[in-house]
């Protein structure tokens, strides 16, 4: 029987709207968060502009917002989930309760320390993470920020761990809306507090120890609501905790390979001129957008059906369920490469050329733009497809290819920071996520047997046919002007650049017979409810 036939096969159409309404309800949260998150950004470009001040607030907030990943909103809720999906199906509700208190006790204590080393050792963090930080007040700065906020780990844990219970018990949207609270806090410091202080960009720090509370709160009546809203206690050899903690270390490395490119390139970025750090994390504001509406809400989807999948014994599921991710999220993350390249200057100056963020800041920033845009691919298929090796508990060989994907990262940073500058630093996170998905891919294959290969293929074909007439229309659309004028009428030209280029993709994919058009319907919650 042909490969695409034979993976249809077994296929299975419940795990596939599983994952489809998932992705509505986590799309849709991350989509406030995200919208929420530009609003962010603007009032921080606007109060602060691009420079040594913000250098220093960005690479302070990126080392606790790097283990926030790595330790709590990545690697804890994808350790957790399969454990706890294990629990549900195949343990008694009592032994699912115990397991919860002991695994909430000893994320406590993991998170407690590693807060208190941060704290203490926050200067000497510093000299790794950003060594370009000569001057003494840009470096004061960055470590008391980072001293500041460093608590926020905790309480970002709690919430990481709250979410990985939710999510397995088919609960999406309100544990999605966490990063939307924080961005609420950080907008609230901002407007209300930065003028009472000195300096005053340490407003924006205690906005994100606000925005980490309200987190947490937020998610606590659904816990209730499942009576699973349970105290810590001091049991700290349950058998859980060893299968957590093997799924949690390689985590740690493998699913967040992404970060440490981050990490790296805020290193290299440091010893640019001022502001590169600056340009580097306002293009990956934007490049998140999309990567975090459908690429992580995809992964964050497409774990528990996993995991219910592998705890069935089902892993030619979990391989079905794999390839129907990855084509939905090849079909949104290519236009939305083609967009972000091509209208990268006017996506740059209406979100943030505003006040102290001129017109140089927005070139350099859009440069940065494309070259993410180009790995957002990547991205998001390495994002999903290592969640497959954490829904069988098998982590190990996503940690290998995590550690090429960051060696990648790093030869290829080092050899174009020189002749491109920040944008090279970019370009080399693209080639990062690229290396990382195809060896992920091609360890799937070995332990899975047939991925659909042939249908993943063709999805790709149609997808990249249908991104044509979508480059042609973007060219079409900047060749004819219209971008200039006030802040009004510069996001009124983009917003019709963006919808009608959606207009064109989708039409076009639908001459084609894509069949991951019909599949993301599925997402509006008046077809989920059919």
């Amino acid at each position: 029987m042909p490969e695409g036939r034979e993976f249809f096969k077994v296929s299975s159409p419940s795990h596939e709207r599983q994952v489809v309404g998932a992705l509505g309800s986590i799309g849709a949260a991350t989509l406030a968060s995200r919208v929420l998150g530009f609003a962010r950004d603007m009032v921080v470009a606007l109060a602060f502009g691009a420079g040594p001040i913000t250098d220093a607030f960005f690479v302070a907030f990126r080392i606790p917002n790097i283990l926030r990943r790595l330790l709590a909103e990545g690697a804890l809720s994808t350790a957790v989930i399969p454990v706890f999906t294990d629990y549900a199906v195949n343990h008694p509700r009592g032994e699912l309760v115990r397991m919860l208190r002991a695994i909430l006790a000893a994320a406590l204590l993991v998170l407690g320390v590693t807060t208190l080393v941060g704290v203490l050792a926050a200067p000497w963090l510093l000299s790794v993470i950003a060594p370009g930080f000569s001057e003494p007040g840009q470096r004061d700065l960055a470590v008391l920020l980072t001293r500041v906020m460093f608590p926020y780990l905790i309480l970002v844990g709690l919430a990481a761990f709250a979410m990985g219970v939710l999510n397995s018990q088919g609960r999406f949207f309100v544990a999605a809306l966490g990063p939307a609270v924080l961005n609420v806090g950080m907008i609230a410091a901002v407007l209300f507090l930065a003028r009472r202080l000195d300096p005053p960009i340490v407003a924006l720090a205690i906005g994100v120890l606000v925005g980490g509370v309200g987190q947490l709160l937020v998610q606590l009546p659904g816990l209730r609501a499942l009576g699973l809203l349970v105290p810590p206690s001091r049991e700290l050899r349950h058998p859980a905790l060893g299968r957590v903690a093997r799924l949690l270390l390689p985590a740690v490395f493998g699913l967040a390979a992404v970060q440490v490119m981050v990490f790296v390139n805020t290193l290299l970025a440091s010893l640019l001129p001022a502001g590169s750090i600056s340009f580097l994390y306002y293009a990956d504001r934007v490049m998140e957008f999309p990567l975090g509406i459908f690429g992580v809400a995809l992964a964050s989807a497409s774990l528990p059906a996993m995991s219910r999948q592998a705890a069935a014994g089902d892993t030619r599921g979990v391989a079905a369920t794999l390839n129907f991710a990855l084509r939905l999220a090849v079909y949104v993350s290519a236009p939305a490469t083609v967009g972000l390249a091509l209208l990268s200057v006017p996506i740059t100056r209406v979100l943030f050329e505003h006040g102290r963020f001129g017109p140089d800041d927005t070139a350099a920033t859009a440069v940065a733009l494309v070259w993410y845009a180009v790995g957002l691919v990547g991205f998001a298929g390495a994002r999903i497809a290592a969640q497959a090796f954490y829904a069988i508990a098998e982590p190990g060989m996503a940690v290998r290819l995590g550690a090429l994907a960051v060696a990648a990262n790093v030869v290829a940073a080092v050899a174009l920071m020189g002749p491109l500058g920040h944008a090279g630093l970019a370009g080399a996170s693209s080639l990062g996520a690229y290396v990382n998905l195809l060896g992920l891919l091609w360890a799937g294959r070995r332990r899975f047997g047939r991925l659909g290969g042939r249908a993943l293929a063709a999805s790709v074909l149609r997808t990249a046919l249908a991104c044509v007439p979508l480059a042609l229309w973007c060219l079409l659309i900047l060749w004819a002007g219209g971008a200039a004028g006030g802040l009004a009428r510069q996001a009124v030209w983009l917003a019709i650049a963006i919808g009608g280029g959606a207009v064109v993709f989708v039409a076009t994919s639908a001459a084609l017979g894509s069949p991951e058009r019909l599949a993301l319907w599925g997402m509006l919650p008046s077809r989920r409810r059919r």
